[in-house]
């Protein structure tokens, strides 16, 4: 008998990352990894209401270890911050649910880092003719070098289909 899941969002069908964690939780060892990511992810927003901002942010639960949990933050300042606030953060937690007393903080600097990049959209304006010419004319006059080649490409690259 299979169980269906308790997320809504889950029991929809057909979108490749529901497919993917469908695929996650049809074995025990997918289904305990699953499992350890939604605990991390739970205790992190959990952890991140009692913080400010920016820390809120850039923190993330690296280990749940029994009755102890390590954070990680990208720099030594992050770090000093948020050891200042684990007496709060434990209070939070536990009027939360959680069985806590220990909060270890390490500084992991590539942390922010981990996500996936994505690029900005170049917005290149086209030059105009009055502009292309003036780069024909510059090119014109340049002696042969890294400089001329340079301005050829550009004319190559913007000129007219």
């Amino acid at each position: 008998m299979r169980r269906t899941p308790e997320n809504p969002a889950i029991s929809q069908p057909a979108t490749a990352g529901l497919t993917a964690i469908s695929w996650l939780g049809s074995d025990q060892h997918g289904a305990d990894v699953l499992t350890t990511a939604r605990l991390l992810i739970s205790m992190e927003q959990a952890a991140g209401k009692a913080l400010p901002g920016e820390l809120a942010r850039v923190f993330r639960v690296a280990r749940i270890d029994r009755q102890q949990i390590t954070l990680a933050v990208p720099s030594a300042a992050h770090a000093a911050k948020l050891r200042q606030l684990t007496p709060r953060i434990i209070r939070l937690l536990v009027q939360n649910g959680w069985n806590l007393n220990e909060i270890i903080v390490k500084v992991q600097a590539d942390l922010l880092q981990a996500g996936t990049k994505t690029t900005a959209a170049r917005t290149a304006a086209p030059l105009g003719d009055e502009a292309l010419q003036a780069f024909r004319d510059l090119h014109g006059s340049l002696a042969p070098g890294p400089l001329a080649d340079a301005v050829a490409r550009l004319l190559a690259r913007h000129a007219p289909p």
